[in-house]
């Protein structure tokens, strides 16, 4: 007797269980195609993936048009100094000159170093 309860429990259970499984979600209407319910739903689900997809896209884009724009201006901030004329000549001496030169070959073989680490950073790769 305890044997047939048991399994009369379980088969019922095994029913309900079946029949929760089969059953579509309360919100969806008496007319209402199940299976085209939830392609509508994967449908939506995609349209929505995709429109993200899109907005990071173009985000992208945008961060990649202002990077190349910053680091235009910057390397026109480092020119200026080469594009102005000096504002009159003074007069020296060639050994003045040869220093003058020498030392401004030094600071720009300075700046050129510190500036190559500034573009190996910027040219790193993205994470």
């Amino acid at each position: 007797m305890i044997r047939r309860l048991t399994l009369m429990a379980l088969a019922f259970t095994a029913v309900a269980a079946s029949a929760q499984a089969q059953v579509a979600p309360p919100h969806v209407g008496p007319g209402v195609d199940p299976p085209r319910y939830q392609a509508d739903q994967h449908h939506q689900e995609i349209d929505r993936l995709r429109a993200r997809a899109d907005q990071r896209e173009a985000f992208t884009r945008r961060l990649e048009v202002e990077t190349r724009l910053s680091r235009l201006e910057i390397e026109a901030a480092r020119q200026t100094d080469l594009a102005l004329p000096p504002p009159y000549r003074a007069l020296r001496s060639p050994e003045e000159e040869r220093a003058l030169r020498e030392s401004a070959t030094a600071r720009r073989r300075d700046t050129t170093a510190g500036v190559e680490q500034v573009d190996a950073w910027l040219d790193r790769p993205a994470r």
